[in-house]
């Protein structure tokens, strides 16, 4: 195979999670373009739909699904739709992410909703999809991490800014690390790959204080744009990393090489 050709995606399926958020849609635009049948999935069907829609406007194949990845029953349910629809899933990207802590000092409630969705449910579809995927004897699963789950915070960053920064997404952000080893070691004698990227800060409007800091800790000097992530999405997607499994990448224009 010519080594252009292995990155292709053309005649597979992929299944984006939390595909609406500034990543996601990046991720799920990526996969399309790269010929993969894609469909994305989360709780709010009406903003997926609207990035369905800007997509298929492109002549490319892109499906919205709904469902809680909260609830066992629907990602199982959302896993048996989708089989039933296209017999296959080559690609899960673990993308969705719920944050409803808002600083250290939120109820316990907020942290139990949060580990609900962003632990046990990252486990749950990971696990329908993943069964799915050996039976087949091949597939890839690509975790959505950050920076934040291999280093911790620097608060300074945010100083006289305003945003509080919650605890449980660098909990469950640093879980999914050694889950990615976990479920790349139990899939990997069945065909099944599992990967973890861990972007850095998307620029999107910030405050000019935060942003001036920020690009000081970074190699590149500058935060991620719409296309940065799709290199990598692409890699970890196709035949080009088939030898690429339990590994975590950093897309951080160097922040955390420091």
């Amino acid at each position: 195979m010519n080594v252009l050709e292995s990155f292709a995606l053309k005649g597979r399926v992929a299944v984006v999670t939390g595909g609406a958020g500034m990543y996601g849609r990046q991720i799920v635009a990526t996969l399309a373009e790269a010929g993969a049948t894609t469909i994305v999935a989360s709780r709010n069907l009406k903003a997926l739909e609207k990035v369905a829609g800007q997509e298929r406007a492109r002549g490319l194949d892109v499906t919205a699904m709904q469902f809680d990845q909260g609830d066992e029953k629907s990602i199982v349910t959302l896993c048996r739709k989708i089989y039933r629809r296209t017999g296959r899933v080559d690609v899960l990207v673990n993308n969705a992410v719920l944050r409803p802590m808002k600083d250290w000092g939120d109820p316990v409630k907020n942290w139990n909703e949060s580990m609900k969705v962003n632990c046990t449910g990252l486990f749950l579809i990971t696990r329908a999809f993943g069964d799915k995927m050996a039976a087949a004897g091949t597939g890839s699963i690509i975790n959505i991490g950050s920076i934040y789950g291999v280093v911790g915070p620097d608060f300074w960053l945010y100083e006289k800014v305003g945003w509080k920064q919650p605890p449980d997404y660098w909990f469950h952000k640093s879980a999914m690390q050694n889950f990615t080893r976990f479920v790349a070691s139990y899939y990997g004698p069945r065909g099944v790959r599992c990967n973890v990227i861990n972007p850095g800060g998307y620029f999107n409007n910030h405050d000019k204080r935060f942003l001036r800091r920020y690009e000081k800790r970074v190699f590149l000097g500058r935060m991620a744009n719409d296309t940065d992530l799709k290199g990598v999405i692409v890699f970890l997607s196709s035949d080009a990393s088939a030898y690429i499994t339990g590994a975590a990448i950093a897309v951080d224009g160097g922040l955390t090489a420091k």
